[in-house]
């Protein structure tokens, strides 16, 4: 049966104003770093689960999920296309050519990884039209231009309708002079990722004139329906495909990225569960400066009737109230700096002139963030268990005041 005594009582000495200034102040104390370690903990949780957000969906969308090359490259990638889609873990397929080449323009000059694309298949598998203007993909073909990264458009200074030169080294054969070729700048991709830094996209017909296997294709794009058993899909695929195809998927060029955003997800995460257990502590610390303070209180309630457990929940009630406010202000805290911080960041970075994310540095530009609720809960549920678990021991420690000792100098 519930019994609203230990409630009742608890959260008069909560609320009470009469308090020992110390005690106020720890109490204070101990809320701020809940506020604080809460809040932070949410925030950095939010922004790397926006950083894995982005690397799975805009640049997992614009460099392959998965590919299976030949060696000697694909003449007929329609055969090899139906061939791929038969597998019910892979949902798209589409040819591409890619190469290591350079790209100059007048005295300038910066390596990139040239893709050839075929417009109308590359929509299916890749998010790449996304970031260029309407209809610019599909004029790779009838222009026969070259789109660059907005990283390599600015290292080379060249602009649109501006002409580049292609330089692709030869392979194989008894010539060992590059292949080059001049075409205009149709448009700048501008992902905000590391790719602008690096990428240029031609026609399919392009790629393959300039590649070592002229009127062959490097192989097939993959999109998957399990992104995170791409490995597994292509191994079981090349196992399928005769002899001279390899795979590659995305776990090979980005897998390491994914794992470094999961370890500092954890470690920062683990550094701030540390400043909530230190505010835990604090409440502690506070708990036991009340009960010294309230002996004489305590004394009397036993005289009065109530029992040892009474007791020791009205100290577990003040605790934890404690451990309720600083949890709830710090998830409202963490959750109203984690919808602005993409914008408080770029403000910084307009107010002080500076970009603190460079994609010539790190995989974006920006500081994403995604919130999510399952990890807004954990937290909170983790800050209330710390901070109910402090308050065991003092309230035990109230439980087992003695009345006569405490009443004879009263």
């Amino acid at each position: 049966m519930f019994n609203p005594f230990p409630l009742f009582i608890g959260l008069r000495y909560t609320g009470s104003r009469r308090r020992n200034q110390l005690v106020s102040f720890i109490s204070g104390i101990s809320i701020a770093g809940l506020v604080l370690g809460v809040g932070l903990l949410i925030v950095v949780l939010s922004v790397m689960n926006g950083f894995e957000r982005e690397l799975r969906e805009r640049i997992l969308g614009i460099v392959p999920q998965a590919a299976v090359y030949h060696r000697e490259g694909v003449a007929d990638w329609e055969a090899l296309r139906r061939q791929v889609l038969a597998q019910p873990a892979i949902v798209d397929a589409a040819p591409f050519v890619q190469l290591q080449g350079m790209v100059a323009h007048r005295r300038k000059a910066t390596p990139v990884l040239l893709y050839g694309v075929d417009p109308v298949r590359e929509a299916a598998i890749s998010v790449v039209e996304n970031y260029l203007d309407p209809g610019l993909l599909s004029r790779l073909e009838s222009d026969g231009g070259v789109i660059l990264g907005a990283g390599v458009a600015a290292e080379l200074s060249a602009g649109i309708d501006q002409r580049v030169n292609l330089f692709v080294p030869a392979f194989g054969g008894q010539s060992r002079t590059p292949k080059v070729l001049a075409l205009p700048v149709l448009g700048i991709l501008e992902s905000g990722t590391e790719l602008d830094n690096s990428l240029a996209l031609v026609s399919l017909a392009t790629a393959s004139q300039l590649s070592s296997f002229p009127g062959r294709v490097s192989g097939l794009r993959l999109r998957v329906d399990n992104l995170f058993q791409a490995a597994v899909t292509i191994r079981d695929l090349v196992r399928s495909l005769p002899a001279g195809y390899y795979g590659s998927d995305w776990t090979r060029t980005h897998g390491n990225l994914y794992h470094a955003i999961q370890i500092s997800k954890n470690l920062v995460g683990l550094l701030l569960l540390l400043i909530i257990a230190i505010a835990a502590f604090n409440v502690v610390s506070t708990l036991v400066m009340v009960v010294v303070d309230k002996h004489g209180d305590i004394a009397i309630l036993r005289t009065l009737g109530a029992s040892s457990g009474e007791i020791m929940a009205v100290f577990m009630v003040q605790g934890s109230l404690i451990g309720l406010v600083g949890t709830v202000l710090g998830v409202a805290v963490g959750l109203g700096l984690s919808l602005c911080v993409q914008d408080l960041v770029a403000w910084l970075e307009q107010v002080l002139s500076i970009q603190f994310l460079k994609s010539d540095v790190y995989p974006i530009s920006y500081l994403p963030a995604e919130i999510r609720a399952a990890d807004s809960v954990l937290v909170a549920v983790t800050a209330l268990s710390m901070s109910f678990i402090a308050t065991l021991y003092p309230a035990w420690r109230a439980s087992k005041v003695n009345p006569a000792e405490s009443l004879r100098y009263e």
